[in-house]
């Protein structure tokens, strides 16, 4: 509005400046052919009306890219909960059966079980707290963010459930082995000696 405005005052002037009569005639001053001022007067102010346009243009452009922008965060926190939900999901799986299997095996002792509930207690535990403070990030109110930063703690949080996964994976694999070697031990001990 500002360029177009300056046009025109800048158009005006030069109009008034080339058909004042007492500044025409003065000393010095060099004459004008009035039709080619008019034609650049003309061709100003419609170079400000196509400025205008263009900046109008640029704005609609610039409001256009904040919604891609706003889809865009939306839909990678669509992603990143899907993954918690698939991840924490995983978690609770491996509670749920292989644990059983950990625990109720003949080859884990009475004072291991508590150490072994313990440790899969405390990666539950620490997946639960996630998904509230997820609750707390993705209701509205609770916690001001952009939609940017919500998605970077969502993304955050997905790689801490992938990690969790991992180490609840690995520890179940631990206590199989331990399962397996004493599994071993006791048929090896239980073998019948033929000298």
């Amino acid at each position: 509005m500002k360029i177009k405005r300056n046009i025109k005052t800048l158009a005006l002037a030069l109009i008034l400046i080339l058909f004042l009569p007492d500044r025409a005639t003065a000393q010095g001053m060099p004459v004008y052919d009035n039709t080619n001022f008019i034609s650049f007067a003309k061709s100003l102010v419609e170079s400000a009306k196509q400025t205008s346009q263009l900046l109008k243009t640029v704005q609609f452009l610039k409001q256009q890219k904040e919604n891609i922008e706003k889809v865009n965060n939306v839909i990678r926190q669509l992603k990143a909960v899907r993954a918690l939900a698939k991840n924490n999901q995983r978690l609770f799986d491996i509670v749920q059966h292989d644990l059983r299997e950990i625990l109720n095996s003949p080859y884990i002792k009475q004072s291991e079980v508590n150490k072994v509930s313990q440790s899969f207690n405390e990666i539950i535990e620490n997946s639960l707290e996630s998904l509230d403070y997820i609750d707390q990030i993705l209701s509205s109110g609770s916690l001001k963010m952009s939609d940017a930063e919500r998605a970077a703690v969502l993304k955050e949080k997905e790689l801490e459930s992938k990690e969790m996964v991992v180490e609840i994976e690995s520890k179940t694999k631990r206590y199989r082995e331990i399962i397996a070697f004493r599994e071993m031990q006791a048929v090896i001990n239980g073998r019948k000696t033929t000298y």
